[in-house]
């Protein structure tokens, strides 16, 4: 008797299970490369001002006038507690279509786009309670390099965004 199983919704597996290859716009936070789906980048920019807003969690920088769009700015290294970063001129913010909103993270620096395909992915590690997994989907394994793939849309609609959820609510 033969059994099929199906990956886990929301797994790297699942990702790729209708596709052969999926892209993602890949970037750098340290000295860790990460991934997000191509299809919620709406759009790369240079870091630009950003105005701040009273009382709001360390990690969210502000918001930018983007084109009539007040859109809220995270700064990723903040939120995932990678210690402060120097904006300089190769800091980007990457501007997302998330759940019908849009949003903008700030990183490091932006590298590539890289398609992968399902045997290029790896299930995200368990830690237990010792790191909080659940934004990672998965790894992805391109020649020496690891990309730690994330589920930007449930990074952006989780509880702790509140700020972010709020603003769409309006």
């Amino acid at each position: 008797m033969h059994v099929q199983t199906t990956p886990a919704a929301g797994s790297a597996a699942a990702i790729l299970a209708a596709t052969d290859a999926r892209e993602f716009l890949t970037f750098t936070l340290g000295s860790e490369e990460y991934g997000v789906d191509i299809l919620k980048v709406q759009e790369i920019r240079g870091y630009d001002t950003v105005t701040r807003l009273p009382d709001a969690p360390h990690y969210i920088k502000g918001v930018i006038n983007l084109r009539g769009t007040i859109v809220p700015v995270i700064d990723l290294r903040l939120k995932f507690n990678l210690g402060e970063a120097a904006y300089d001129a190769s800091t980007v913010m990457i501007v997302l279509n998330v759940d019908k909103r849009v949003v903008s993270v700030v990183v490091d620096s932006v590298s590539d786009v890289t398609a992968l395909k399902g045997d290029q992915l790896r299930p995200a590690p368990e830690f237990g309670s010792a790191m909080d997994t659940r934004f990672i989907t998965g790894i992805g394994a391109v020649e020496e390099r690891m990309l730690i793939l994330l589920d930007i849309e449930k990074l952006m609609t989780s509880a702790e965004m509140g700020l972010v959820a709020a603003q769409a609510a309006q």
